[in-house]
């Protein structure tokens, strides 16, 4: 099984004015830094809790189906299933009846479930023969996005910006603050 990012968030769940007030810089000479700060904090962020924060476009694809009635998706938290498509041999798509399954956006992690008994719908491909389109994110705004994880971003644009190397000599390296670690446990995915 493959993520692959079709439609990235439209902003980010953290703004420029807000991690400069909490870095305490007035001047506009940082501004593209901090930006990419922002954005390379929410892409980590994200990647520690298999969550994405604001509003995207995900496919998944997968070779074949499980043989369970159920298949769990590995982004969450998920607004919608777009479509669900099978390729066959000759690379023909066709979009599998909504009535098929049910998307269970509850569950953790979310899920398709087989309403019948018949099975998932053939694929004929070897490999990559399986789409499913979704729509994945807390919501369109920053304010959607829960405060402890808009926080988490804010803490790691502050220790990134303060510490622009990857390691000081003579001290332990830290590559994310414990802060940052507890915030991020209650949206930590747990695997018994």
């Amino acid at each position: 099984m493959s993520a692959v990012l079709v439609t990235g968030p439209a902003v980010e769940p953290v703004s420029l004015d807000e991690a400069k007030a909490h870095l305490r810089v007035d001047q506009a000479d940082e501004d593209l830094l901090i930006n990419s700060l922002i954005t390379a904090a929410r892409l980590h962020l994200e990647v520690e809790t298999r969550q994405a924060f604001i509003t995207q476009t995900w496919s998944i694809v997968l070779d074949r189906w499980p043989e369970a009635r159920q298949l769990m998706l590995s982004i969450r938290p998920v607004q919608t299933v777009n479509s669900v498509t099978v390729l066959d041999n000759n690379d023909i798509a066709t979009v599998v009846d909504p009535a098929l399954y049910l998307v269970d956006v509850q569950s953790t992690p979310p899920r398709l479930v087989l309403r019948s008994a018949q099975g998932w719908p053939r694929t004929g491909r070897a490999a990559g023969g399986i789409d499913i389109n979704l729509t994945a994110g807390f919501g369109d705004a920053p304010g959607d996005v829960p405060q402890s994880l808009r926080q988490a971003i804010l803490l790691s644009v502050a220790h990134w910006y303060e510490r622009r190397e990857s390691v000081v000599f003579g001290s332990a390296p830290v590559a994310v603050p414990q802060s940052v670690s507890a915030l991020l446990q209650p949206y930590r995915s747990v695997h018994l």
